[in-house]
């Protein structure tokens, strides 16, 4: 249906207002522009709509006008184009409420709450504005008769600053979205190697995740100020080869420059493409981390990555403040096993043998990350009863008489004793352990006689580490065997004394045990 559009005596003032805009047209075309679809059956009123916006920008961005003459033509488009800025929206075309219909298409079926409609008629009494406004959710109501170019043009820029802001709430609130996101990932690492690559990984993501053309190019390091410069902990992207180079090589001297300031300054360095923050904190941390190869990092990202590194500060903190209690959990435990080592003249360093030995037993078997670190903290609690053990037992230089070997049995007991009742996951394994890495696969051990897989892993693993060190170390009763010999015995309690499973996995292993042994050899301590 045509109806009459702007008034005649308005139309001068139209082409008064289609004046050259200020603005350079070579930089503003270079803009993403603003969709406004234009929703009307006369033809008349499209043309002299985009006559009237022709030359209009908002922020510096054209405007791109789309038309449609029917309301099935308008649902069409709308469905194609989902980011249309503005709708200029006839009310009676094929029927008389074929724009109010076009409405509740566009909140209730394309649940579109962004895109602000502007509903203009030729016939107010179709559609009475009071009704139309209560019952429909529209943003503005205007009688094509009224509506001049001046007032087009404002209602054109009322439209987008309220699109604009619309979709700046959205956008930040999917900011805040990957933001618990992100930061929840960063809980899950365990060490703080994984935690830095995370902590890479998550910025780079945030930081490309409103641009399509670059997600999953940026790149992130993180580094941590160490004696001897900058350290690489983990990295993405093009800096992920960089962690098994820690010593900084083949970071750029740029790069570094960057990273060294914020360490210094404990700031952070926002580019058009780049991003450097400190991750330090009160208590003494001092990391940092860098992403290059982003598109833009505007002011509403730039509030959101800020808030992601403070995050990411204190999980670091966190996460080096718990590494440092386990390992001077670690320290004491060892401390514990040698001191029981000591009063028996025993070396210290066979706690720790056995300790890393257990432990790469433990992952070889299949036992998770944890577990083998708690049996590495468990192991060296093994021999804790003999602290109850007589001196004139325990240090005796020959052989034990039948009374005097059950006195020393009694150390296992007594050492689970010591720490059964402790609710610590690393105590109640050393319980364990020094109750059971005497039982035997075949059932002929102390002190209960288990057989088989009734001993528990951690007490299987430990006695095999245990026997290994114990033969080819010099004790007050007898010399270190020969590796050769120490080896034969192994082969031969396969399936006697040992599980025969964790036997074929130590000779699979038996390299990097050596390097163990080597690693805490007695020679190097003293």
């Amino acid at each position: 249906m045509s109806m009459p559009t702007l008034a005649l005596e308005d139309r001068d003032d139209l082409f008064a207002f289609a004046e050259e805009d200020p603005n350079e047209p070579s930089a503003v075309s270079k803009k993403t522009p603003w969709k406004v679809l234009i929703v009307d059956d006369d033809r008349e009123v499209h043309a002299v709509t985009r006559l009237a916006l022709q030359d209009v920008t908002f922020e510096n961005r054209p405007l791109l006008l789309l038309g449609a003459y029917s309301e099935e033509e308008a649902i069409a488009m709308l469905q194609r184009e989902r980011d249309i800025a503005v709708v200029l929206l006839d009310v009676v075309m094929e029927s008389d409420d074929s724009g109010l219909r076009l409405v509740r298409f566009i909140r209730e079926k394309l649940e579109n709450d962004a895109v602000r409609v502007i509903l203009r008629t030729g016939q107010p009494g179709c559609a009475p504005e009071r009704g139309v406004v209560a019952t429909y959710d529209i943003n503005d109501y205007r009688e094509k008769t009224e509506l001049t170019s001046s007032k087009l043009f404002t209602a054109i820029y009322s439209a987008l600053r309220a699109f604009r802001d619309i979709r700046a709430l959205e956008s930040g609130n999917r900011g805040l979205e990957r933001i618990v996101d992100a930061s929840f990932n960063l809980v899950q690492p365990t060490d703080l190697q994984h935690l830095s690559t995370e902590i890479a990984r998550n910025l780079a993501t945030l930081l490309a995740a409103e641009h399509d053309e670059a997600r999953g190019h940026a790149s992130g390091v993180t580094v941590v100020d160490g004696n001897g410069g900058l350290e690489v902990l983990g990295g993405t992207g093009r800096y992920a080869r960089l962690a098994s180079n820690p010593q900084n090589g083949g970071l750029e001297s740029e790069i570094i420059g960057r990273l060294t300031h914020v360490l210094q300054n404990g700031t952070e360095l926002f580019d058009a493409n780049r991003y450097t923050a400190a991750l330090s904190t009160p208590q003494g941390v001092h990391a940092a981390v860098h992403v290059s190869d982003v598109e833009d990092i505007n002011h509403s990202d730039r509030r959101l990555i800020h808030l992601f590194a403070r995050n990411a500060s204190v999980t670091f903190e966190n996460l080096k403040l718990r590494s440092e209690l386990e390992e001077n959990q670690r320290e004491i435990l060892y401390f514990l096993g040698e001191a029981v080592e000591t009063r028996s003249r025993e070396t210290g360093n066979h706690v720790k043998r056995v300790a890393e030995i257990s432990a790469l037993l433990a992952a070889g078997y299949g036992l998770g990350s944890d577990q083998a670190d708690c049996i590495r903290m468990a192991s060296p609690l093994h021999d804790l009863g003999k602290i109850g053990i007589p001196d004139a037992i325990l240090n005796k230089p020959g052989r034990h008489t039948d009374a005097e070997r059950e006195v020393m049995k009694t150390h296992a007991g007594i050492g689970y004793e010591m720490l059964k009742h402790s609710k610590r996951p690393v105590l109640q394994a050393g319980a364990v352990i020094a109750n059971q890495h005497h039982e035997k696969w075949d059932g002929s051990g102390y002190p209960n006689g288990l057989h088989g897989e009734e001993i528990h892993v951690f007490g299987r693993i430990t006695a095999l580490a245990d026997v290994f060190d114990a033969l080819g170390s010099e004790r007050c009763y007898k010399k270190a065997w020969p590796m050769e010999k120490v080896l034969e015995l192994l082969r031969e309690e396969r399936g006697k004394h040992f599980d025969p499973n964790l036997v074929d996995l130590f000779f699979e292993n038996l390299g990097g045990i050596l390097q163990i042994c080597d690693q805490f050899s007695d020679a190097k301590a003293a």
